[in-house]
């Protein structure tokens, strides 16, 4: 069957996100293992268990530093979040969308990835879909965040291809009967969508 959709990741996709060693940085501030210590908020965050508010408190909580404190960590995890956008790729997924291929995009994100990645990049104008895992509480590798993504769709899964940059993600999809490129690099993951994009 043609493929008729391409989804994409954001993070290391869309969004260029290398190390840039954030959490080292805030060892002075909240102590050696903090991440680790306030991990299980951050999973809530992932899947939108609770707010971003509540995100800052608890968090601030369990480390023992003013909510203000925690809220600075935030603003510096928001721009590692939002990585260096992805010109060239994007630009190919837009050239797809004008021939006529469905868009969109399966993410696991933080609750407040919508507003802050809409403002500084326009998702929306980019696809006619986003599934962000905050939102709808499921992470990948979960098949189910990949069948409510099809369904909204409207699609079969061997209709669909989903380009990703981690590959248990990858092999997720897969499994489903969708078609799946690992991004290395724009130039590979390009060259791959051509190839699955000729076979139609």
């Amino acid at each position: 069957m043609p493929i008729r959709a391409i989804v994409l990741d954001i993070g290391g996709v869309l969004e260029m996100t290398p190390d840039t060693g954030l959490d080292q940085r805030w060892e002075a501030a909240f102590g050696p293992g903090w991440a680790d210590r306030v991990g299980a908020v951050f999973d809530a965050g992932e899947i939108g268990r609770i707010t971003l508010d509540d995100v800052h408190e608890q968090a601030a909580g369990i480390l023992g530093v003013p909510t203000a404190r925690f809220e600075a960590y935030m603003e510096d995890a928001w721009a590692d979040y939002l990585g260096t956008y992805n010109t060239e790729m994007a630009d190919y997924w837009r050239a797809r969308r004008a021939e006529g291929y469905t868009t969109a995009i399966i993410s696991n994100s933080f609750v407040g990835a919508r507003e802050r990645e809409e403002e500084a990049y326009r998702f929306s104008e980019l696809t006619d879909l986003i599934v962000y895992s905050h939102e709808v509480g499921i992470k990948k590798p979960d098949a189910a965040i990949f069948e409510l993504c099809l369904e909204r769709l409207g699609l079969p899964a061997e209709q669909v291809v989903f380009v990703d940059d981690y590959g248990p993600h990858c092999e997720a999809a897969r499994k489903l009967g969708m078609a799946a490129v690992r991004f290395e690099d724009t130039a590979q993951a390009i060259r791959d969508l051509d190839e699955l994009l000729a076979e139609a």
